[in-house]
């Protein structure tokens, strides 16, 4: 049992006392109590969304040999959390993920509805030979790939493709036990076209 506690403890960063209730609610399978160690934390987390969180960290990220750069703004509740060492990290993790993937927004909520709608625009004019029936399925799943594209929330996580941004949140959330919000960013490239 000590061994599965350690394997779980090291598969997940829960604590000791929740891997134990997970491997005993599982009969032991490991896979099992994964899963439900994920569904707490995720309902841990859901009641944690709506604090207020008014401290954190602005964390500059500077990549490529001075060729890119970010600013970040992460909130947290309380300073004692702005200081923990795994809140720095995830901040870091988050300021290199724009560093690589560009985003454009936070979250999706965040998108013009005229950006969405223009984007909808460009996707059926690219379909206007495919049948009617079939237009609508595709637009759906474009306009969700221009949402991972452009919103920092639903891009695939550099360092595990499996995750996405939001869940590495909720996982962050459920790890420290306060509310975390990524508030906002600006991403800088050397040479890049300045809109104005």
């Amino acid at each position: 049992m000590i061994d599965s506690i350690k394997r779980l403890r090291e598969k997940t960063n829960a604590g000791m006392v929740d891997c134990q209730k997970a491997l005993k609610e599982s009969n032991g399978d490991i896979e099992k109590a994964i899963e439900i160690l994920r569904k707490k934390g995720v309902t841990m987390a859901t009641k944690k969304v709506g604090r207020e969180a008014k401290d954190g960290r602005i964390e500059s990220y500077i990549h490529l040999g001075g060729k890119i750069g970010v600013l970040l703004e992460i909130n947290c509740e309380t300073d004692f959390v702005a200081r923990n060492d795994d809140f720095k990290t995830f901040v870091k993790d988050v300021a290199m993920q724009i560093a690589a993937a560009n985003p454009i927004y936070v979250k999706k909520e965040d998108v013009p509805q005229s950006a969405a709608d223009k984007e909808t625009e460009i996707i059926k004019a690219q379909l206007k030979d495919k049948p009617p029936a079939a237009i609508a399925k595709i637009v759906e799943g474009k306009l969700a790939k221009f949402y991972e594209d452009a919103c920092l929330m639903e891009q695939p996580f550099i360092k595990d493709t499996n995750l996405k941004v939001k869940d590495l949140l909720t996982s962050m959330i459920a790890k420290i036990g306060e509310n975390i919000i990524i508030r906002r960013f600006v991403r800088y490239q050397v040479g890049e076209e300045i809109k104005g």
